[in-house]
Formats: structure tokens, C-alpha cells, sequence
């Protein structure tokens, strides 16, 4: 599965950004895709998940702000980021994983995409 993130910029604080990632490739066996970011200097962190069910886990530091959807038929992923905040900066990548359920560790997650760097400025 390859996966192709796109949609970063630079934005005002309370601002809004929508990230979208498109996976393709001749085995889609992935059951649940993910949001993680990467701020200069700071470990991975996860954002959010959605599984092939519909359901939805947001991290407690973007719930309310972000919203994370799915279309099936066209294999994307999508997250819209409203209220954005300077601590939102960073590098945001998109993932997919074979399991059922959603998981913030990162290494459950087999597929990753390139990455799209998200900046908020104050």
C-alpha cells in the first residue's frame, strides 16, 4: 500500500487546514488509517484514527478541533484541522495498518506515507 499525503501549509492560529491522504497499490489490505505529526525536535505523536467501521479516536490534544473521515470507494483519508494552534506545527503523516482496531503506537502502523508539513504561526 502506498499512501500519499497532501493539504499541509502555512496557516494563522485559529486558523483551518484539511489534510487528506490517498492510498493505492494492487493489495489494499489495510483495516484502519492514522494520523501522527512530528514537531522539530519531538518524538512522533498520534493524532488520530479511523477504522474500516467508521470508528474514530481523536489524541486529547486535538479532540474537538480535529475531525478525522473516510471515503472508501476513493481510498483517501481525510482530517480537518480547525482551531489551529502554534503546538499544532509539524509534520503530519498519514498511516495505515493492517489491524482491526485503532492504536496510538506508531509501530503498529506497516504502511506510512511521505509526510506534509503543517505551520501554524502566532
Amino acid at each position: 500500500v502506498q499512501l500519499q499525503a497532501s493539504g499541509g501549509g502555512l496557516v494563522q492560529a485559529g486558523g483551518s487546514l484539511r489534510l487528506s491522504c490517498a492510498a493505492s497499490g494492487p493489495n489494499m489490505d489495510y483495516h484502519a488509517m492514522a494520523w501522527f505529526r512530528q514537531a522539530p525536535g519531538k518524538q512522533r505523536e498520534w493524532v488520530s484514527c479511523i477504522n474500516s467501521a467508521g470508528s474514530t479516536h481523536y489524541a486529547d490534544s486535538v479532540r474537538g478541533r480535529f475531525v478525522i473521515s473516510s471515503d472508501n470507494a476513493k481510498n483517501t483519508v481525510s482530517l480537518q484541522m480547525t482551531s489551529l494552534r502554534s503546538e499544532d506545527t509539524g509534520v503530519y503523516y498519514c498511516a495505515a495498518t493492517t489491524r482491526r482496531l485503532c492504536h496510538p503506537d506508531y509501530s503498529r502502523y506497516e504502511y506510512w506515507g511521505q509526510g506534509t508539513l503543517v505551520t501554524v504561526s502566532s
